[in-house]
């Protein structure tokens, strides 16, 4: 095996397994890699020499791999909906709380993301001194409690509140569940599995809008807080029943300011790490302006409220789409050169969306094309960004995902925000936040790589 620490890689020799360490097709114990900022030596260590800071090869999924699949898939859905089947409530809950400024409604949103932003910074020591299956356990029922509470909010206030707490509890689905892939698998491998997990959890953003829909036909917006909790206890029982502990007793780190600060440190002077975070970062931006604008944007600007449930689906079903075809292909095309075609195809279509826009032409089938197209870059483009941002982060997962999680959802949720508060009845605030992000975006990936964009590993 030949593993490249600046830049993940393996090869095995024909016939090899993996796990199996050989280099230029003949086993040897290790191959040890010294990196520079300006190259890489590589040379090989005899048996009779110890390597103690080696990583030893992922062992895969702890249970069969679709049904590991399906529940970090799960465990991921339970947070976008939380976001997504508030959507067709908005309405009914400013009515019912008194919120005049429709623009404000929006809130009940952002609180949850920002919550969902600032809390990963300690779910990650967390998930690295405890275990990923405890900090889940403890998250999941917090997740479920501030759901009830929601439920029984008095005021718009208190609303605004539990939704911050509910966001910060079930933050860590996101960080514990990439830390246990990144337990089990890495490099292109973690892409691909990370690309089918994002694909069976769009069916959430597919189906929550419609969820949310559905339930308010049966009560009003308060029981939609209440099925989340039940299906956040849904998923607890079965993560409970069937995940076992991914991170082994030797590797857990104490909680220390200096280990914690070491961590931190590490994952934002990486160049990958940094680099492909703030790429995931400007992108996200785009994400939740477009999350905070489409039920205006549907109501108001096209006046079509009924063809919200369908063009979100359309949506998030494109990005389902693209995710399935990048599990098929990252293996043998590479994240590099799939990410950074779908990133600049994005920027494209949101200059053309835009002209459209400013021309006159937009309606709701141009819309809803452009959209979906856009939403396909944007999945094909972060679920291979967040692979390569913990390619180096083995070591310190559950640290490097909750900082790289905080920086992409936090300050992705204030430009978010910044981009659904400039809605004035069109859709070019939303559009112009995603061709800014685009451009962000390619600029950051240029920097990280150093001009040497479209390489296939």
């Amino acid at each position: 095996m030949v593993r490249w620490l600046g830049n993940t890689r393996n090869t095995y020799a024909p016939g090899q397994q993996a796990g199996s360490r050989v280099a230029n097709g003949r086993p040897i114990a290790y191959v040890r890699a010294f990196m520079t900022s300006a190259h890489t030596e590589i040379a090989p260590v005899t048996a009779a020499e110890p390597l103690p800071d080696a990583l030893p090869e992922p062992a895969g999924a702890p249970i069969g791999f679709a049904e590991f699949v399906a529940l970090i898939a799960a465990l991921m859905a339970l947070g976008a909906l939380g976001i997504d089947s508030m959507l067709p409530a908005l309405p009914a809950i400013g009515d019912a709380l008194g919120v005049t400024l429709e623009n404000s409604r929006q809130l009940v949103i952002t609180a949850f993301v920002i919550g969902f932003g600032v809390a990963q910074l300690a779910h990650g020591p967390l998930a690295d001194r405890y275990g990923r299956r405890t900090v889940l356990i403890w998250a999941l029922v917090a997740y479920a409690v501030a759901n009830v509470a929601a439920a029984l909010a008095g005021s718009f206030a208190l609303l605004l509140v539990v939704r911050a707490l509910g966001g910060a509890a079930v933050a860590a689905t996101r960080v514990a569940t990439v830390a246990i892939v990144r337990d089990c698998y890495h490099g292109r491998a973690m892409a691909k599995v990370m690309s089918i997990a994002f694909m069976v959890f769009m069916v959430v953003p597919v189906l929550a809008p419609t969820f949310g829909q559905a339930v308010l036909l049966f009560g009003d917006w308060r029981l939609i807080f209440w099925m989340v909790a039940a299906l956040t206890l849904a998923v607890l029982t079965w993560f409970i029943l069937r995940m076992p502990e991914t991170l082994a007793a030797a590797d857990r780190q104490p909680i220390s300011a200096a280990r914690i600060l070491s961590g931190w440190r590490t994952t934002l002077t990486n160049r990958w790490s940094l680099g492909y975070t703030l790429a995931t970062t400007a992108l996200m931006s785009a994400l939740y302006g477009y999350i905070n604008s489409i039920q205006q944007i549907m109501f108001d600007t096209f006046r079509l409220p009924a063809m919200l449930v369908f063009v979100f689906a359309g949506t998030a079903a494109t990005m389902a789409l693209a995710n399935l075809l990048n599990s098929r292909i990252v293996m043998r095309i590479g994240t590099r050169r799939i990410s950074h075609s779908a990133m600049t195809a994005l920027t494209v279509l949101a200059a053309v969306h835009l002209a459209l826009i400013l021309g006159g032409m937009e309606s709701i089938y141009v819309f809803s094309v452009l959209q979906a197209l856009t939403m396909a870059c944007f999945g094909l483009a972060t679920s291979n960004f967040s692979a390569m941002a913990m390619e180096d982060m083995g070591r310190i997962a559950g640290t490097a995902s909750s900082v790289q999680g905080f920086l992409s959802v936090t300050l992705g949720a204030i430009f978010g925000a910044i981009i659904g508060q400039s809605f004035d009845g069109t859709t070019a605030p939303m559009v112009t936040g995603f061709l800014v992000a685009g451009l962000c975006a390619l600029a950051f990936v240029t920097v990280t790589e150093r001009g040497r964009l479209f390489r296939s590993h």
